[in-house]
């Protein structure tokens, strides 16, 4: 027969240890470990947030590209509709003389401005560069 107050086997923890402090090495190398995996992290992040952005630009740049050849359709069907217009008062060889040396004109003026316009671009990075010789400069002389 069972007893109202049983007997129940005792559990002993075993003794509990002071854990040692980490060492200043041990330190060192999880936070190298911590900013390698972080700066890891990042790197993931940027590539798959760079993927998307381009593929957004690719799709952005296709219709920019079909626009332009609409545009260039458009143009060109009109330059015809001027021509055909003209032929009805001048020869028809003179109509397409005449808009042919009007596009050529804007081409020409469109080409002056761009060239102008190219000169004033500095492909190099001048900021980026004169900031990467600053820090070059400091990672050789941390203390001036």
């Amino acid at each position: 027969m069972a007893t109202a107050h049983q007997e129940r086997p005792t559990y002993h923890a075993p003794p509990h240890r002071q854990a040692a402090e980490p060492s200043i090495g041990d330190l060192v190398e999880a936070i190298g470990q911590d900013v390698s995996g972080l700066v890891r992290t990042e790197i993931e992040l940027a590539k798959a947030e760079l993927t998307q952005e381009f593929a957004q630009a690719g799709k952005a740049g296709g219709m920019l590209g079909g626009a332009g050849y609409a545009g260039h359709m458009a143009m060109l069907f009109g330059s015809l509709t001027v021509v055909f217009a003209m032929a009805s008062v001048i020869h028809i060889a003179w109509a397409a003389l005449i808009v042919t040396a009007v596009w050529a004109a804007v081409g020409a003026a469109l080409y002056v401005s761009g060239r102008a316009g190219w000169r004033n671009v500095h492909l190099k990075p001048e900021q980026t560069v004169e900031s990467l010789k600053e820090d070059a400069r400091w990672a050789r002389h941390p203390t001036s």
